[in-house]
Protein backbone atom coordinates (compact mmCIF):
# COMPACT_ATOMS: atom_id res chain seq x y z
CA UNK A 1 0.00 0.00 0.00
CA UNK A 2 1.21 3.66 -1.36
CA UNK A 3 1.70 6.01 1.41
CA UNK A 4 -0.78 8.20 0.02
CA UNK A 5 -3.23 5.13 0.44
CA UNK A 6 -2.15 4.63 4.41
CA UNK A 7 -4.94 6.13 5.33
CA UNK A 8 -7.88 4.03 3.93
CA UNK A 9 -7.54 1.23 6.69
CA UNK A 10 -8.31 3.52 9.21
CA UNK A 11 -11.39 5.09 7.53
CA UNK A 12 -13.75 2.17 7.83
CA UNK A 13 -16.81 2.29 5.33
CA UNK A 14 -15.21 5.80 3.54
CA UNK A 15 -14.59 6.18 0.11
CA UNK A 16 -12.01 3.96 -1.83
CA UNK A 17 -7.83 4.82 -2.30
CA UNK A 18 -8.84 5.48 -5.82
CA UNK A 19 -9.30 9.82 -5.23
CA UNK A 20 -10.35 11.76 -8.20
CA UNK A 21 -9.28 15.76 -7.51
CA UNK A 22 -11.23 18.18 -9.51
CA UNK A 23 -8.98 21.21 -9.25
CA UNK A 24 -11.21 24.24 -9.69
CA UNK A 25 -12.38 27.89 -9.31
CA UNK A 26 -13.23 27.72 -5.59
CA UNK A 27 -16.45 29.65 -6.73
CA UNK A 28 -17.62 26.53 -8.22
CA UNK A 29 -18.35 25.09 -4.72
CA UNK A 30 -20.94 27.90 -4.31
CA UNK A 31 -22.27 27.40 -7.50
CA UNK A 32 -22.30 23.15 -7.38
CA UNK A 33 -24.92 24.41 -3.94
CA UNK A 34 -26.60 26.64 -5.70
CA UNK A 35 -27.67 24.84 -8.42
CA UNK A 36 -27.96 21.51 -6.24
CA UNK A 37 -30.23 22.77 -3.61
CA UNK A 38 -30.96 26.14 -3.99
CA UNK A 39 -34.04 26.30 -1.23
CA UNK A 40 -31.39 25.18 1.10
CA UNK A 41 -30.57 27.83 4.05
CA UNK A 42 -27.23 28.87 3.72
CA UNK A 43 -27.19 31.53 6.12
CA UNK A 44 -28.23 31.72 9.77
CA UNK A 45 -28.33 35.18 12.21
CA UNK A 46 -30.37 36.61 14.30
CA UNK A 47 -33.23 37.21 12.46
CA UNK A 48 -32.10 36.87 8.67
CA UNK A 49 -32.34 33.60 6.55
CA UNK A 50 -30.69 33.18 3.48
CA UNK A 51 -30.77 30.13 0.75
CA UNK A 52 -27.64 29.51 -1.31
CA UNK A 53 -29.34 30.62 -4.26
CA UNK A 54 -30.23 33.98 -2.72
CA UNK A 55 -26.39 33.62 -1.69
CA UNK A 56 -25.04 32.95 -4.75
CA UNK A 57 -27.22 36.12 -6.00
CA UNK A 58 -25.79 38.35 -3.30
CA UNK A 59 -22.06 37.48 -4.14
CA UNK A 60 -22.10 37.70 -8.39
CA UNK A 61 -23.57 41.07 -7.59
CA UNK A 62 -20.97 41.73 -4.88
CA UNK A 63 -18.61 40.32 -7.53
CA UNK A 64 -19.92 42.78 -10.17
CA UNK A 65 -19.62 46.13 -8.05
CA UNK A 66 -16.01 44.64 -7.41
CA UNK A 67 -15.07 44.78 -10.96
CA UNK A 68 -17.13 47.83 -12.31
CA UNK A 69 -14.63 49.14 -9.19
CA UNK A 70 -11.99 48.62 -11.26
CA UNK A 71 -10.82 45.23 -9.18
CA UNK A 72 -9.29 42.79 -11.41
CA UNK A 73 -8.45 38.97 -11.54
CA UNK A 74 -5.50 38.61 -9.15
CA UNK A 75 -5.94 42.04 -7.22
CA UNK A 76 -5.80 41.69 -3.72
CA UNK A 77 -9.49 42.55 -1.50
CA UNK A 78 -8.66 42.91 2.32
CA UNK A 79 -11.75 41.64 4.39
CA UNK A 80 -11.58 42.81 7.94
CA UNK A 81 -14.54 41.60 9.69
CA UNK A 82 -16.03 39.64 12.50
CA UNK A 83 -18.27 36.30 11.52
CA UNK A 84 -20.83 38.27 9.99
CA UNK A 85 -23.25 37.36 6.58
CA UNK A 86 -21.46 39.87 5.10
CA UNK A 87 -17.98 38.18 5.62
CA UNK A 88 -19.47 35.12 3.92
CA UNK A 89 -21.04 37.26 1.11
CA UNK A 90 -18.17 39.48 0.71
CA UNK A 91 -16.03 35.81 1.04
CA UNK A 92 -17.61 34.51 -2.38
CA UNK A 93 -18.45 37.82 -4.28
CA UNK A 94 -14.17 38.63 -4.37
CA UNK A 95 -14.39 34.68 -5.44
CA UNK A 96 -16.58 35.16 -7.89
CA UNK A 97 -14.74 38.78 -8.94
CA UNK A 98 -11.28 36.27 -9.48
CA UNK A 99 -9.79 38.30 -7.12
CA UNK A 100 -7.49 37.51 -3.97
CA UNK A 101 -8.87 37.45 -0.65
CA UNK A 102 -6.44 38.86 2.06
CA UNK A 103 -8.42 37.72 5.17
CA UNK A 104 -7.40 39.98 7.83
CA UNK A 105 -8.17 40.01 11.81
CA UNK A 106 -10.42 42.49 13.18
CA UNK A 107 -8.38 43.09 16.05
CA UNK A 108 -5.23 44.68 13.89
CA UNK A 109 -4.39 48.28 15.40
CA UNK A 110 -2.17 50.46 12.82
CA UNK A 111 1.48 49.05 12.69
CA UNK A 112 -0.18 45.58 11.71
CA UNK A 113 -2.37 46.60 9.02
CA UNK A 114 0.27 49.05 7.77
CA UNK A 115 2.47 45.99 7.43
CA UNK A 116 -0.30 43.51 5.85
CA UNK A 117 -1.77 45.82 3.52
CA UNK A 118 1.16 47.09 2.08
CA UNK A 119 2.93 43.76 2.08
CA UNK A 120 -0.13 42.35 0.27
CA UNK A 121 -0.87 45.37 -1.85
CA UNK A 122 -4.11 45.65 -0.64
CA UNK A 123 -6.82 47.64 -3.38
CA UNK A 124 -9.77 47.15 -1.14
CA UNK A 125 -10.74 47.00 1.83
CA UNK A 126 -14.03 45.40 3.36
CA UNK A 127 -14.51 46.49 6.84
CA UNK A 128 -16.90 47.18 10.02
CA UNK A 129 -18.05 50.89 11.23
CA UNK A 130 -17.02 49.86 14.51
CA UNK A 131 -13.06 49.52 13.28
CA UNK A 132 -13.50 52.57 11.67
CA UNK A 133 -11.31 54.60 14.20
CA UNK A 134 -8.28 52.29 13.39
CA UNK A 135 -8.78 52.35 9.18
CA UNK A 136 -8.81 56.57 9.27
CA UNK A 137 -5.32 57.34 10.82
CA UNK A 138 -3.86 55.17 7.86
CA UNK A 139 -5.98 56.19 4.80
CA UNK A 140 -3.40 58.61 3.49
CA UNK A 141 -0.81 55.97 3.96
CA UNK A 142 -2.40 52.73 2.61
CA UNK A 143 -3.07 53.71 -0.82
CA UNK A 144 -6.39 52.20 -0.96
CA UNK A 145 -8.78 52.43 -4.00
CA UNK A 146 -11.74 52.46 -2.31
CA UNK A 147 -12.94 51.25 1.29
CA UNK A 148 -16.36 49.39 1.85
CA UNK A 149 -17.92 50.41 5.49
CA UNK A 150 -20.74 47.34 6.47
CA UNK A 151 -22.70 47.28 10.15
CA UNK A 152 -24.43 45.03 12.07
CA UNK A 153 -27.53 46.87 11.06
CA UNK A 154 -27.15 45.10 7.29
CA UNK A 155 -27.32 41.66 8.27
CA UNK A 156 -30.66 42.32 9.96
CA UNK A 157 -33.68 42.00 8.90
CA UNK A 158 -36.99 45.21 10.02
CA UNK A 159 -37.81 45.46 12.59
CA UNK A 160 -34.24 44.50 14.51
CA UNK A 161 -32.45 46.57 11.39
CA UNK A 162 -34.23 49.61 12.53
CA UNK A 163 -33.85 48.92 15.88
CA UNK A 164 -30.41 48.62 15.72
CA UNK A 165 -30.33 51.58 13.18
CA UNK A 166 -32.41 53.59 16.68
CA UNK A 167 -29.67 52.20 19.47
CA UNK A 168 -26.31 53.64 17.20
CA UNK A 169 -28.27 56.71 16.68
CA UNK A 170 -28.42 57.09 20.45
CA UNK A 171 -24.96 56.10 20.41
CA UNK A 172 -22.71 58.69 21.62
CA UNK A 173 -19.10 57.31 20.59
CA UNK A 174 -20.92 56.30 17.11
CA UNK A 175 -18.09 56.53 14.38
CA UNK A 176 -17.88 59.47 12.12
CA UNK A 177 -17.62 58.00 8.85
CA UNK A 178 -16.56 60.83 5.84
CA UNK A 179 -18.61 59.13 2.97
CA UNK A 180 -17.61 59.60 -0.48
CA UNK A 181 -16.48 57.79 -3.65
CA UNK A 182 -13.63 56.13 -1.88
CA UNK A 183 -15.00 55.25 0.98
CA UNK A 184 -18.29 54.21 0.68
CA UNK A 185 -21.29 52.19 2.94
CA UNK A 186 -21.76 48.18 2.15
CA UNK A 187 -25.62 49.30 1.04
CA UNK A 188 -24.83 51.89 -1.51
CA UNK A 189 -22.15 49.63 -3.01
CA UNK A 190 -24.10 46.00 -3.22
CA UNK A 191 -26.75 48.10 -5.07
CA UNK A 192 -25.41 46.56 -8.46
CA UNK A 193 -28.31 44.71 -10.60
CA UNK A 194 -25.66 43.00 -12.55
CA UNK A 195 -24.27 39.44 -12.11
CA UNK A 196 -20.33 38.59 -12.56
CA UNK A 197 -18.39 35.53 -12.83
CA UNK A 198 -14.84 35.19 -13.43
CA UNK A 199 -13.38 33.38 -16.97
CA UNK A 200 -12.21 29.76 -16.22
CA UNK A 201 -8.61 30.47 -15.28
CA UNK A 202 -5.94 27.84 -14.40
CA UNK A 203 -6.45 26.78 -10.41
CA UNK A 204 -3.10 25.76 -9.98
CA UNK A 205 -1.67 29.20 -10.63
CA UNK A 206 -4.33 31.39 -9.63
CA UNK A 207 -4.17 32.57 -5.65
CA UNK A 208 -7.58 32.78 -4.29
CA UNK A 209 -6.53 33.10 -0.51
CA UNK A 210 -3.67 35.16 0.36
CA UNK A 211 -3.49 33.48 4.24
CA UNK A 212 -1.07 35.56 6.50
CA UNK A 213 0.46 33.73 8.91
CA UNK A 214 3.80 33.40 11.67
CA UNK A 215 4.77 30.23 9.49
CA UNK A 216 7.37 28.46 11.14
CA UNK A 217 9.61 31.03 11.82
CA UNK A 218 7.21 33.46 13.79
CA UNK A 219 7.48 36.71 11.49
CA UNK A 220 4.36 37.08 9.41
CA UNK A 221 3.84 36.32 5.96
CA UNK A 222 1.80 35.32 3.55
CA UNK A 223 0.87 31.68 2.12
CA UNK A 224 -0.44 31.92 -1.12
CA UNK A 225 -3.33 29.53 -1.51
CA UNK A 226 -4.18 28.34 -4.97
CA UNK A 227 -7.59 27.32 -5.96
CA UNK A 228 -6.47 23.91 -6.84
CA UNK A 229 -5.02 23.73 -3.34
CA UNK A 230 -8.56 24.67 -1.53
CA UNK A 231 -10.37 22.18 -3.17
CA UNK A 232 -8.70 19.29 -3.13
CA UNK A 233 -8.58 20.02 0.34
CA UNK A 234 -12.09 20.43 0.25
CA UNK A 235 -11.95 16.99 -1.65
CA UNK A 236 -9.87 15.57 1.40
CA UNK A 237 -12.32 16.53 4.02
CA UNK A 238 -15.19 15.45 2.52
CA UNK A 239 -13.82 11.83 1.81
CA UNK A 240 -12.92 11.05 5.34
CA UNK A 241 -16.03 12.94 6.62
CA UNK A 242 -18.36 10.83 4.38
CA UNK A 243 -21.45 13.17 5.15
CA UNK A 244 -24.13 12.45 2.05
CA UNK A 245 -25.78 15.40 -0.09
CA UNK A 246 -29.14 14.69 1.55
CA UNK A 247 -28.09 15.16 5.53
CA UNK A 248 -29.07 18.49 6.26
CA UNK A 249 -27.04 19.89 8.42
CA UNK A 250 -26.23 23.28 10.44
CA UNK A 251 -22.74 24.69 11.57
CA UNK A 252 -21.96 26.85 14.66
CA UNK A 253 -19.13 29.17 13.63
CA UNK A 254 -17.44 30.43 16.22
CA UNK A 255 -14.00 29.80 14.79
CA UNK A 256 -13.31 33.42 12.78
CA UNK A 257 -13.38 33.62 9.37
CA UNK A 258 -10.25 35.77 9.19
CA UNK A 259 -8.31 32.17 9.97
CA UNK A 260 -7.72 29.41 7.60
CA UNK A 261 -9.21 26.45 9.87
CA UNK A 262 -12.55 29.32 10.77
CA UNK A 263 -12.57 30.12 6.89
CA UNK A 264 -12.39 26.06 5.66
CA UNK A 265 -14.24 24.94 8.03
CA UNK A 266 -17.20 27.01 8.27
CA UNK A 267 -17.52 28.70 5.03
CA UNK A 268 -16.28 26.57 2.36
CA UNK A 269 -17.15 23.13 3.88
CA UNK A 270 -20.48 24.19 4.84
CA UNK A 271 -21.01 25.40 1.27
CA UNK A 272 -19.74 21.87 -0.25
CA UNK A 273 -22.33 20.36 2.14
CA UNK A 274 -25.18 22.27 1.48
CA UNK A 275 -25.26 23.01 5.06
CA UNK A 276 -26.36 26.09 6.92
CA UNK A 277 -23.83 28.41 8.82
CA UNK A 278 -24.73 30.18 11.89
CA UNK A 279 -21.66 32.92 12.14
CA UNK A 280 -21.30 33.77 16.11
CA UNK A 281 -19.34 37.29 15.68
CA UNK A 282 -18.57 37.54 19.04
CA UNK A 283 -17.88 34.31 21.40
CA UNK A 284 -19.07 34.39 24.52
CA UNK A 285 -19.75 30.54 26.63
CA UNK A 286 -23.03 31.70 28.02
CA UNK A 287 -24.65 32.94 24.35
CA UNK A 288 -23.62 30.03 23.01
CA UNK A 289 -24.71 27.65 24.75
CA UNK A 290 -28.65 29.61 24.44
CA UNK A 291 -27.55 29.82 20.34
CA UNK A 292 -26.69 25.68 20.59
CA UNK A 293 -30.34 25.20 22.68
CA UNK A 294 -32.22 27.64 19.89
CA UNK A 295 -30.81 26.65 16.83
CA UNK A 296 -30.22 23.19 17.14
CA UNK A 297 -26.71 22.85 15.61
CA UNK A 298 -25.49 19.63 14.41
CA UNK A 299 -21.57 20.74 12.95
CA UNK A 300 -19.39 22.21 15.69
CA UNK A 301 -15.85 22.95 14.93
CA UNK A 302 -13.67 24.61 17.05
CA UNK A 303 -10.29 25.33 19.16
CA UNK A 304 -10.24 23.15 22.28
CA UNK A 305 -10.23 26.33 24.48
CA UNK A 306 -13.64 26.68 23.67
CA UNK A 307 -14.53 22.79 24.16
CA UNK A 308 -13.13 23.47 27.17
CA UNK A 309 -14.50 26.68 28.13
CA UNK A 310 -18.38 25.25 27.83
CA UNK A 311 -17.33 22.65 29.62
CA UNK A 312 -16.48 24.98 32.57
CA UNK A 313 -20.02 26.50 32.92
CA UNK A 314 -21.67 26.33 35.97
CA UNK A 315 -25.21 25.49 33.89
CA UNK A 316 -23.71 23.11 31.45
CA UNK A 317 -26.21 20.78 32.76
CA UNK A 318 -29.42 22.60 32.08
CA UNK A 319 -28.58 22.22 28.02
CA UNK A 320 -29.05 19.31 25.83
CA UNK A 321 -25.53 19.11 23.63
CA UNK A 322 -26.51 16.09 21.90
CA UNK A 323 -28.04 18.38 18.59
CA UNK A 324 -24.15 18.33 17.88
CA UNK A 325 -23.77 15.27 15.50
CA UNK A 326 -20.00 15.98 14.54
CA UNK A 327 -17.14 17.94 16.08
CA UNK A 328 -13.71 18.76 14.07
CA UNK A 329 -10.96 20.23 17.07
CA UNK A 330 -7.94 22.04 15.88
CA UNK A 331 -5.83 24.95 15.76
CA UNK A 332 -4.10 23.65 19.14
CA UNK A 333 -4.01 20.28 20.90
CA UNK A 334 -6.97 18.79 23.17
CA UNK A 335 -6.15 17.88 26.62
CA UNK A 336 -6.96 14.47 26.77
CA UNK A 337 -9.12 14.12 29.91
CA UNK A 338 -11.21 17.43 28.49
CA UNK A 339 -11.20 14.92 25.32
CA UNK A 340 -12.95 12.54 27.15
CA UNK A 341 -15.35 14.75 28.79
CA UNK A 342 -16.55 16.49 25.95
CA UNK A 343 -17.20 12.85 24.44
CA UNK A 344 -19.18 12.14 27.42
CA UNK A 345 -21.34 15.04 27.82
CA UNK A 346 -22.22 15.28 23.78
CA UNK A 347 -21.84 11.86 22.46
CA UNK A 348 -20.81 13.26 19.23
CA UNK A 349 -18.53 11.84 16.91
CA UNK A 350 -15.06 14.00 17.04
CA UNK A 351 -12.12 14.15 14.94
CA UNK A 352 -9.31 16.23 16.05
CA UNK A 353 -6.98 17.70 13.22
CA UNK A 354 -3.56 18.84 13.03
CA UNK A 355 -2.54 21.28 9.94
CA UNK A 356 -0.78 24.84 9.06
CA UNK A 357 -2.03 27.49 7.51
CA UNK A 358 0.53 26.87 4.66
CA UNK A 359 -1.59 23.29 4.30
CA UNK A 360 -4.74 24.75 3.44
CA UNK A 361 -5.13 23.65 6.85
CA UNK A 362 -4.85 20.06 7.41
CA UNK A 363 -2.43 17.60 6.84
CA UNK A 364 -3.65 14.93 9.23
CA UNK A 365 -7.21 14.18 11.30
CA UNK A 366 -8.25 11.01 13.30
CA UNK A 367 -10.70 8.63 11.75
CA UNK A 368 -14.49 9.98 12.49
CA UNK A 369 -15.95 6.58 12.05
CA UNK A 370 -12.79 4.26 12.46
CA UNK A 371 -10.39 4.03 15.55
CA UNK A 372 -9.69 6.79 17.20
CA UNK A 373 -6.90 7.34 19.53
CA UNK A 374 -7.02 10.05 21.94
CA UNK A 375 -3.88 12.32 22.07
CA UNK A 376 -3.20 11.23 18.62
CA UNK A 377 -3.24 13.49 15.31
CA UNK A 378 -4.39 11.05 13.65
CA UNK A 379 -3.76 9.68 10.31
CA UNK A 380 -2.62 11.77 7.22
CA UNK A 381 -5.48 12.85 4.67
CA UNK A 382 -5.89 11.06 1.57
CA UNK A 383 -3.31 12.15 -1.22
CA UNK A 384 -0.91 13.66 1.89
CA UNK A 385 2.09 12.40 2.75
CA UNK A 386 3.82 12.55 6.19
CA UNK A 387 7.10 11.43 7.19
CA UNK A 388 9.33 12.13 10.66
CA UNK A 389 12.75 13.37 9.88
CA UNK A 390 15.56 13.60 11.87
CA UNK A 391 15.79 17.27 13.50
CA UNK A 392 19.36 17.42 12.79
CA UNK A 393 19.42 15.94 9.29
CA UNK A 394 15.94 16.16 7.44
CA UNK A 395 17.28 13.87 4.83
CA UNK A 396 16.73 10.67 7.19
CA UNK A 397 13.40 9.28 7.74
CA UNK A 398 12.91 7.83 11.17
CA UNK A 399 10.96 4.78 12.35
CA UNK A 400 7.92 3.78 14.34
CA UNK A 401 8.00 6.38 17.91
CA UNK A 402 10.73 7.65 16.98
CA UNK A 403 10.91 11.49 17.42
CA UNK A 404 11.59 14.11 15.10
CA UNK A 405 10.26 16.65 12.70
CA UNK A 406 7.11 16.23 11.05
CA UNK A 407 7.26 17.08 6.83
CA UNK A 408 4.36 16.21 4.56
CA UNK A 409 3.77 16.72 1.07
CA UNK A 410 -0.09 17.49 -0.85
CA UNK A 411 -1.80 18.59 -3.24
CA UNK A 412 -3.47 20.97 -0.56
CA UNK A 413 0.01 22.89 0.18
CA UNK A 414 0.49 26.38 -0.52
CA UNK A 415 2.35 27.79 -3.48
CA UNK A 416 4.88 29.46 -1.46
CA UNK A 417 4.99 33.02 1.11
CA UNK A 418 4.08 35.94 -1.21
CA UNK A 419 7.25 37.74 -2.26
CA UNK A 420 9.36 35.52 0.37
CA UNK A 421 10.98 33.41 -1.80
CA UNK A 422 14.10 32.59 0.54
CA UNK A 423 11.71 31.85 3.11
CA UNK A 424 9.43 29.80 0.96
CA UNK A 425 13.02 28.01 0.20
CA UNK A 426 13.71 27.12 3.79
CA UNK A 427 9.99 25.75 4.54
CA UNK A 428 9.24 23.59 1.30
CA UNK A 429 12.11 22.01 0.25
CA UNK A 430 11.86 19.36 -2.91
CA UNK A 431 7.88 19.36 -2.35
CA UNK A 432 7.85 18.64 1.47
CA UNK A 433 6.45 21.15 3.82
CA UNK A 434 8.79 21.28 6.91
CA UNK A 435 6.38 22.17 10.01
CA UNK A 436 9.16 22.86 13.11
CA UNK A 437 6.72 20.71 14.65
CA UNK A 438 8.30 17.54 16.89
CA UNK A 439 5.79 14.55 16.64
CA UNK A 440 6.27 10.65 15.91
CA UNK A 441 4.65 7.57 14.43
CA UNK A 442 2.84 4.31 16.24
CA UNK A 443 3.48 1.02 14.93
CA UNK A 444 -0.24 1.25 13.65
CA UNK A 445 0.66 4.47 11.30
CA UNK A 446 -1.21 7.32 14.00
CA UNK A 447 0.80 9.93 14.32
CA UNK A 448 1.09 11.64 17.94
CA UNK A 449 1.98 15.80 18.32
CA UNK A 450 4.88 16.22 21.01
CA UNK A 451 5.53 19.73 20.81
CA UNK A 452 6.77 22.63 18.70
CA UNK A 453 10.57 22.33 17.28
CA UNK A 454 11.11 26.07 19.41
CA UNK A 455 8.92 25.05 22.49
CA UNK A 456 11.74 22.28 23.70
CA UNK A 457 13.24 22.55 26.51
CA UNK A 458 16.62 21.30 27.65
CA UNK A 459 16.87 20.88 31.51
CA UNK A 460 20.21 19.69 32.85
CA UNK A 461 20.90 17.96 29.93
CA UNK A 462 17.35 16.43 28.88
CA UNK A 463 15.07 17.00 26.19
CA UNK A 464 11.72 18.11 28.24
CA UNK A 465 8.75 18.70 25.60
CA UNK A 466 6.17 20.87 27.34
CA UNK A 467 3.08 19.41 26.11
CA UNK A 468 3.90 16.29 27.49
CA UNK A 469 3.67 18.14 31.29
CA UNK A 470 1.01 19.88 30.35
CA UNK A 471 -1.34 16.92 29.57
CA UNK A 472 -0.30 15.45 33.00
CA UNK A 473 -1.02 18.40 34.74
CA UNK A 474 -4.93 18.70 32.79
CA UNK A 475 -4.96 15.67 34.75
CA UNK A 476 -5.14 16.88 38.01
CA UNK A 477 -8.95 17.88 38.94
CA UNK A 478 -8.74 21.24 39.86
CA UNK A 479 -6.88 22.16 36.60
CA UNK A 480 -8.95 24.03 34.07
CA UNK A 481 -5.63 25.49 32.32
CA UNK A 482 -2.02 24.77 32.12
CA UNK A 483 0.83 25.51 30.11
CA UNK A 484 4.61 25.01 30.89
CA UNK A 485 7.58 27.12 28.91
CA UNK A 486 11.15 26.70 29.60
CA UNK A 487 12.89 29.66 31.97
CA UNK A 488 16.55 30.32 32.99
CA UNK A 489 18.15 28.47 35.88
CA UNK A 490 21.38 29.35 37.55
CA UNK A 491 22.45 25.65 37.13
CA UNK A 492 20.36 23.58 35.06
CA UNK A 493 20.91 26.09 32.32
CA UNK A 494 17.06 26.00 31.71
CA UNK A 495 13.92 25.10 34.12
CA UNK A 496 10.08 24.27 33.22
CA UNK A 497 7.46 26.60 34.73
CA UNK A 498 3.50 25.70 34.67
CA UNK A 499 1.17 28.63 34.39
CA UNK A 500 -1.76 26.95 36.14
CA UNK A 501 -5.80 28.69 36.07
CA UNK A 502 -7.69 26.86 38.90
CA UNK A 503 -10.90 25.27 38.27
CA UNK A 504 -13.23 27.87 40.14
CA UNK A 505 -14.06 27.62 43.66
CA UNK A 506 -10.62 25.29 43.34
CA UNK A 507 -7.90 25.76 46.44
CA UNK A 508 -4.30 24.56 44.46
CA UNK A 509 -1.13 24.60 46.39
CA UNK A 510 2.21 24.12 44.27
CA UNK A 511 3.04 21.18 46.36
CA UNK A 512 -0.19 19.65 45.37
CA UNK A 513 0.53 19.79 41.81
CA UNK A 514 4.29 19.16 42.03
CA UNK A 515 3.04 15.81 44.21
CA UNK A 516 1.03 15.06 41.30
CA UNK A 517 3.58 15.43 38.65
CA UNK A 518 6.06 13.08 40.89
CA UNK A 519 4.07 10.57 40.61
CA UNK A 520 3.56 10.69 36.84
CA UNK A 521 7.02 11.76 35.28
CA UNK A 522 10.55 12.03 35.69
CA UNK A 523 12.14 14.32 37.89
CA UNK A 524 13.78 16.43 35.20
CA UNK A 525 10.37 16.44 33.98
CA UNK A 526 8.74 18.35 36.98
CA UNK A 527 8.12 21.91 36.69
CA UNK A 528 10.36 23.61 38.84
CA UNK A 529 8.08 26.64 39.54
CA UNK A 530 4.20 26.79 39.57
CA UNK A 531 2.26 30.52 39.04
CA UNK A 532 -1.34 30.56 39.48
CA UNK A 533 -3.45 32.88 36.94
CA UNK A 534 -6.54 33.78 36.49
CA UNK A 535 -6.24 33.38 33.09
CA UNK A 536 -3.54 33.13 30.25
CA UNK A 537 -2.77 35.98 27.16
CA UNK A 538 -4.20 33.66 23.78
CA UNK A 539 -5.00 34.64 20.58
CA UNK A 540 -8.41 35.31 18.86
CA UNK A 541 -8.49 31.26 17.48
CA UNK A 542 -7.85 30.17 21.30
CA UNK A 543 -4.16 29.34 21.18
CA UNK A 544 -2.29 30.18 24.12
CA UNK A 545 0.20 32.63 23.83
CA UNK A 546 3.57 30.40 24.68
CA UNK A 547 5.69 33.67 23.42
CA UNK A 548 4.10 35.74 25.30
CA UNK A 549 4.75 33.94 28.70
CA UNK A 550 8.32 33.29 27.30
CA UNK A 551 8.65 36.97 27.13
CA UNK A 552 7.56 37.59 30.58
CA UNK A 553 9.78 35.52 31.79
CA UNK A 554 13.12 36.78 30.25
CA UNK A 555 12.12 40.05 31.04
CA UNK A 556 11.90 39.51 34.71
CA UNK A 557 15.10 37.49 34.35
CA UNK A 558 16.88 40.61 32.87
CA UNK A 559 15.21 42.74 35.10
CA UNK A 560 16.64 40.36 37.97
CA UNK A 561 13.70 39.09 39.14
CA UNK A 562 13.78 35.37 40.31
CA UNK A 563 10.51 33.02 38.65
Amino acid sequence: MSSTEAWQPHFAGRPTPDLTLRPRHLSLVLDEAADAAPDRMALRFQNMRMTYAELRERAERFAAALHRSGVHPGDRVAIMLPNLPQTVIAFWGVMKAGATAVMTNPLYRETELKRHFRDAGVRVLITLDLLWQHIAPLMGTLGLDRVIVTDVGDALRPPLRWLYALKQWRTADKPSIPWSDRIVHWRDFCTCKERYRPAAGNPHAEIALLQYTGGTTGEPKGAMLTHAGLTAQLTQLLSILGIRDDDAHTFLSIMPFFHVFGLMGNIVLPAAMRAATIPVPRYTPGDLLRTIKQCRPTFFVGAPSVYISLMQQKTIAQYDLTCIRYCISGSAPFPAEMLRRWQDLTHAAITEGYGLTEASPVLCANPIFGTQKIGSIGVPLPLTQVRIVATDDPTRELGDNEWGELVAKGPQLMAGYWNRPDETAVTLRDGWLHTGDIAYRDEDGYYFLVDRKKDLVIVGGYNVYPREVEEVLYEHPHVAEAVAVGVKHPTRGEALKAFIVPKAGAILSKADLAAHCRARLANYKIPKFFEFRTDLPKTIIGKVLRRALRDEEKKKSDDGQSS
